[in-house]
């Protein structure tokens, strides 16, 4: 039979009248095209061959100070504020005066209370193509990341709509990303005084990162899926189903809680007592006994008719929030509940105590600041809508003494806010949804996406933890 040579081996001739000079293959801009040959150009013409492909990632690897001086983990789990810490700024006024009569005034540095009429003065949204005044520009259509950029080949760089870039505003930059875990992130801590990052995931493994390095030192297979990590003193506490797994990391001490029922979603350390919240909708509490170096059972609470997803302490109290939408307070001293609050249409995601001020985040697309009345119930004292379910918020001060509130979105944003404004500072792009934040030492947080990567930001400058 015969046998026709390929064209790709015809002569140059032909060849060269295959193409359309003035036309650039459109699918092959997109990194699509499989026509071997095409009869549209595969290269840029001559005038446009400046485009710049950006710049890939940084190394993986991070400096810890170490100067700096890790909190307790009670502090790192919560957004209290000290009397010791900077007050935040008075905004200026507003001319609004229709306000829900439940509502009270904004911190100041006079009455130490919440203006919502400021709140919302500072909080209005940016028009697309303007400037906040902070730094924040939106000259992007969507506020998208690129997805070729993604892929490494966008050739549009700086005509591309779309960002080229993991964060937009000013004030902090990316460090590095630590990769290994292959499903979502589910923990984070840096226990006090240690050398090493610990991370949790979904896939079952928990991580150990050196801190000067950025490597992975080490990998242990809980046997299923993590559901939170948390770290008090020399402890590390991983929830997994049915139980809770405890080390600690100067003693080695490897223990094992039994007890609760379904997955562990939230765990919290108030002193002596370690509570964790579970599936079944309980939190369950174990007491530290220094003699044998172990924890006993304590007590269990009960009320939530949903999994138990969020817990905080603060000012004598805890804080759950559970898929039944609701948020209880527990009374520290006698460990039952005084208040049930019903405010949130959907499941509360997370808490975070500001002083007197209780701050929840919830997938009905808002963020909810509460404050205890005279007759110590809790009542909203102010509300910030957002345009996608909450996910997650920390909260830290900044070099200049400014509180930073941290929440990511369901849509795989994480926003910076000034509080007590929610003026935006900045906000920062994931790949996947982000459902862990935990801060560092010198100025450094990490967030862990859906994806199982965790990133390291770090502030221009030295921030603090709101609860230090």
């Amino acid at each position: 039979m015969d046998i026709k040579p390929s064209r790709l081996f015809g002569d140059k001739n032909e060849r060269g009248r295959r193409h359309v000079t003035n036309m650039v293959c459109s699918f092959w801009l997109r990194g699509r095209c499989n026509r071997n040959p095409c009869r549209f150009l595969h290269q840029e013409l001559p005038q446009n061959t400046h485009y710049q492909i950006s710049n890939q990632f940084r190394k993986n690897c991070w400096q810890r100070n170490p100067d700096s001086d890790l909190k307790s983990a009670s502090s790192l789990t919560s957004l209290d504020r000290s009397s010791g810490s900077t007050t935040p700024k008075h905004s200026s006024a507003s001319n609004q005066s229709h306000r829900n009569n439940r509502e009270r005034t904004l911190y100041s540095d006079h009455k130490g209370e919440w203006d919502s009429t400021n709140l919302r003065c500072s909080s209005s949204p940016t028009s697309a193509g303007s400037s906040s005044g902070t730094g924040i520009t939106q000259k992007v259509i969507g506020e998208r990341v690129c997805k070729y950029w993604l892929h490494g080949n966008c050739v549009e760089a700086d005509k591309c709509q779309y960002l080229h870039s993991w964060f937009k505003g000013h004030g902090v930059f990316k460090l590095a990303e630590l990769n290994g875990h292959i499903k979502a992130i589910s923990g984070i801590v840096l226990p006090s005084g240690s050398e090493k990052l610990y991370t949790a995931s979904r896939d079952g493994y928990l991580r150990v990162w050196d801190c000067h390095t950025g490597q992975c030192d080490g990998v242990v297979n809980l046997g299923g899926e993590i559901g939170s990590l948390i770290s008090a003193g020399p402890w590390v506490f991983a929830g997994i189903k049915d139980v809770v797994k405890a080390w600690n990391i100067e003693s080695c001490a490897n223990l094992s809680l039994d007890g609760p029922v379904g997955q562990i979603y939230a765990m919290v350390v108030d002193h002596d007592l370690l509570f964790a919240g579970a599936q079944n909708g309980t939190i369950y509490a174990w007491k530290a006994n220094k003699e044998t170096n172990a924890f006993e059972p304590a007590t269990t609470l009960g009320g939530h008719n949903g999994a138990v997803v969020s817990l905080t302490v603060g000012g004598g109290r805890q804080y759950s929030s559970s898929m039944d939408n609701t948020i209880r307070v527990w009374d520290l001293n006698t460990l039952q509940c005084i208040h049930t609050l019903k405010e949130h249409a959907s499941v509360v995601m997370s808490l975070g105590c500001w002083g007197p001020y209780l701050i929840s985040c919830s997938l009905d697309q808002t963020i909810k600041v509460w404050f205890a009345t005279e007759d110590s119930n809790l009542e909203v004292t102010y509300t910030h809508n957002e345009e996608h379910g909450v996910l997650a918020l920390f909260g830290m001060f900044d070099s200049e003494g400014k509180p930073i509130l941290l929440c990511s979105c369901n849509d795989n944003f994480v926003r910076l806010y000034e509080l007590p404004s929610f003026t935006e500072r900045a906000r920062i792009f994931a790949k996947e949804e982000v459902r862990v934040i935990q801060i560092g030492p010198g100025g450094l947080f990490f967030i862990g996406d859906g994806t199982g990567q965790v990133d390291v930001w770090k502030w221009q400058a030295e921030p603090t933890s709101l609860a230090s």
